[in-house]
């Protein structure tokens, strides 16, 4: 009895997060807030900007438009929470709340691999093959694309959180990080977990591994494409066209391959949930400002709507 006592499910889960530096939870707060307002903003900017536009109805902002969509539902599925468990001494997070945060951020963060991956293929097409790229991209690929994309994300998340949930837990509902995630659910269950981490390897490897791969393999021809352009007018706008997508996929890999690289050590859990807070909070909310910076035609459209036709401010 006892021992089946010990494997029940716990009713609430404890996010330890960062409790124990409780003096830096109110700067954090304030930061994780004003980040949090502004991801939610950039991104709907972008989202609304991309359909009312006629100019940006296009693959590349079809794509875009996705990952601004993605961008706001990832975090709002952890900011909510993080900024209850950092305001005040409440730190726990219902059962049923973790398995519906990490089924939903599972889902989004292995889409948005593949997603990015979507993207280094549509700008490996506009570059290498600007010809025929308006028939390779056509509008049911981009669908079949982005719909494969949401789809491949979701059932990765099914079966890997399912498997998980499926687990007896051991009693102890106390989880050392800010937000529900499937490795440490499994640290905390009673039987060997031998299977799951199977699976958890191979869905890394399809959904974190192979769309890397697949980036890399598109900006290297998108590179030797580059290089053959004679003219620098001509090289400038190709990497332009790139140089977006190329600093969110620096970001996303960047920050998530640093966290897995980090040294044994005793501190490497601490620095990890920083990391962590950095590409769940931080990335959603640079996503949207190196696309509007760094680009001309969302600018323009910009302007476009909010200045001339809203605020009436048309040039004469």
């Amino acid at each position: 009895m006892m021992g089946l006592a010990n494997a029940s499910t716990p009713e609430v889960f404890v996010l330890l997060g960062f409790s124990t530096r409780p003096s830096l939870e109110p700067v954090l707060f304030i930061f994780v807030l004003i980040f949090y307002v502004v991801s939610i903003v950039g991104n709907s900017i972008i989202i609304l900007v991309s359909c009312i536009d006629v100019h940006l109805h296009t693959p590349m902002y079809f794509f875009l438009t996705n990952l601004s969509f993605l961008d706001i539902s990832f975090i709002t599925s952890i900011v909510p929470q993080l900024l209850v468990s950092l305001w005040g001494p409440q730190k726990t997070i219902s059962y049923s709340g973790c398995v519906v945060q990490f089924y939903i951020s599972h889902w989004l963060g292995a889409t948005e691999c593949v997603l990015l991956a979507v993207m280094s293929y549509d700008r490996y097409a506009a570059i290498c093959k600007p010809l025929h790229y308006v028939v390779i991209m056509h509008l049911w690929l981009c669908v079949g694309l982005a719909f494969t994309s949401w789809l491949g994300g979701l059932t990765t998340s099914i079966v890997g959180s399912t498997l998980t949930m499926l687990l007896p837990l051991c009693g102890n509902n106390h989880i050392d990080h800010f937000i529900c995630e499937m490795p440490l659910i499994m640290q905390l269950a009673c039987v060997d977990t031998s299977l799951n981490e199977i699976e958890m390897y191979l869905a890394s490897f399809i959904f974190v591994v192979l769309p890397l791969v697949l980036i890399l393999v598109s900006y290297g021809h998108i590179a030797q494409a580059v290089l053959k352009i004679k003219s620098a007018e001509g090289r400038r706008k190709a990497i332009n066209t790139c140089s977006s997508h190329m600093a969110v996929v620096t970001l996303f890999y960047g920050s998530i391959i640093f966290m897995y690289l980090q040294p044994a050590k005793s501190n490497s859990h601490e620095q990890g949930k920083f990391i962590a807070l950095f590409y769940t909070v931080v990335t959603p909310m640079l996503n949207p400002l190196i696309y509007t910076l760094r680009n001309k035609d969302v600018k323009r459209a910009f302007r476009h709507i909010f200045l001339d036709k809203c605020c009436g401010f048309a040039e004469k």
